[in-house]
């Protein structure tokens, strides 16, 4: 049953919020009916798709997701989970043109991991031909590079229990993934996710094992974030005519924004989707809608703010009634968001050409004191040899490793060395110390050469 609030939008005040599921968004039978009604948009949309599919995994979506007996989210993952991945971005790609049609005009696009592909296809950055195929890409550079057998686990607690969870293993193996604010996901190998689920039994915390192929949002994909980047590096993003808030960036994109870069570190950067959600609910969004199969975000956003009004348009049966609900919902005459009035996290640093090897320490160390000082917003002067990462300045392990990612492209380290744990690094001292040798030796140079 589809429970949507009573609560009707005030269209004089409220922003609006078209928001786009990723991985576990798929559901037997949506858009079936439209389909089958011969629907133009629904029809010309996946055909599209299938055709860029085809030819470069020799699989069509709408054969699969279509067929008499749809099969179940399990099914597909376990015999086709290339074909799960374009089903989800399809499907909300779909769903967005149903919707525009109806009359929609949404304030902010909201991706959630993958579902940040759909976000800003829709809101204008690729035609949906090159969107397909940088979405076969990324299926390809992931079938290539991901030999971790690790996977996601969601946890029915909030970031601060989750966290506590992971620290108590102390497995470089796993991460916090996903904050979406009353429910997280850490991702990562078998064995430390294993002990996860056992933890958050004994703790009476509910849990679930994902339906992923891979552990997104995770150092274990570095090679394939490197990989990716090359690839899209030759889809070239044309100028965003909606807002599209980015919960991984933390902050809006930007036209000057190098995309393939961005996509790629998706692939290894935490999702926050939750403070995502709070910032534009402080900026002034009360209507959500989730354009896309099932209620996944309404829920999450019914959660963190019950004084929302959300539309789940194909989360029912009658997906006609609830896509003319959802576009009425997104009728508001406020299409532009005020972006100054959002919360905006530290920027990524834009990649730069690794400097010339050197053992010059002190050098090192006030470009590394820089880059942590900008990602961290604190005074470079803090950032002392023998200060505490952690218990000094609350750099926890999730971002510590997106720290040392970033430090391994600024200085063409490659890929961190087998072994690595960042608990070895619990001082700036040593982390300059690990940039330093990495330099020292030419570690990177492969790497950075290969770029």
């Amino acid at each position: 049953m589809n429970r949507e609030p009573n609560r009707e939008p005030n269209r004089e005040l409220d922003l609006t919020v078209a928001l786009f599921p990723g991985q576990g968004a798929y559901r037997p039978g949506a858009l079936k009916g439209l389909w089958e009604d011969g629907d133009r948009t629904v029809r010309a949309t996946f055909e599209e798709v299938d055709a860029v599919a085809k030819e470069l995994t020799g699989r069509e979506v709408s054969a699969t997701v279509f067929q008499p007996s749809p099969p179940s989210p399990a099914a597909l993952l376990e015999s086709a989970p290339d074909t799960l991945q374009l089903a989800v971005f399809t499907t909300a790609v779909a769903a967005h043109r149903l919707l525009a049609e109806r009359g929609a005009a949404p304030s902010v696009h909201l991706g959630h991991s993958l579902g940040e592909l759909a976000a800003l296809t829709c809101a204008g950055a690729w035609d949906l031909a090159d969107a397909a195929a940088i979405l076969c890409e990324r299926i390809s550079v992931l079938r290539e590079h991901d030999r971790s057998g690790g996977a996601m686990l969601a946890l029915g607690c909030d970031r601060a229990r989750a966290e506590r969870i992971v620290a108590l293993i102390d497995d470089p193996d796993l991460v916090l993934a996903v904050d979406n604010g009353p429910q997280t996901v850490v991702s990562g190998r078998a064995e430390p996710l294993a002990t996860a689920a056992d933890i958050a039994d004994r703790l009476g915390i509910n849990h679930t094992r994902l339906r992923s192929p891979h552990p997104f949002h995770h150092p274990l994909l570095e090679g394939a974030r490197t990989s990716l980047a090359e690839r899209l590096a030759t889809y070239r993003p044309r100028p965003l005519h909606v807002p599209v808030y980015s919960p991984i960036l933390g902050r809006f994109y930007r036209d000057g924004d190098d995309l393939a870069r961005l996509l790629a570190l998706h692939l290894v950067t935490p999702v926050e989707f939750g403070p995502a959600v709070s910032a534009l609910y402080a900026a002034g969004a009360r209507v959500f809608v989730e354009t896309g199969a099932g209620r996944v975000l309404c829920a999450l956003v019914e959660q963190l703010h019950p004084g929302a009004h959300v539309v789940s348009p194909l989360a029912g049966r009658d997906e006609e009634a609830g896509l003319t609900r959802a576009a009425g919902a997104l009728r508001s005459p406020l299409h532009q968001t005020p972006v100054a009035a959002v919360p905006v996290a530290p920027e990524i640093p834009e990649p730069v050409a690794a400097p010339p090897r050197t053992a010059d320490r002190a050098e090192l160390s006030g470009q590394v004191r820089a880059l942590y000082a900008e990602a961290m917003e604190y005074p470079e002067e803090v950032f002392t040899d023998d200060v505490q990462l952690e218990a000094d300045l609350g750099v926890d392990s999730v971002k510590q490793t997106e720290l040392l990612s970033r430090l391994g492209d600024r200085f063409g380290l490659g890929l961190p060395p087998a072994g690595l744990r960042v608990a070895d690094y619990d001082t700036f001292g040593k982390v300059v110390d690990f940039v330093a040798a990495g330099v020292t030796d030419g570690a990177g140079a492969g790497s950075a050469a290969g770029r």
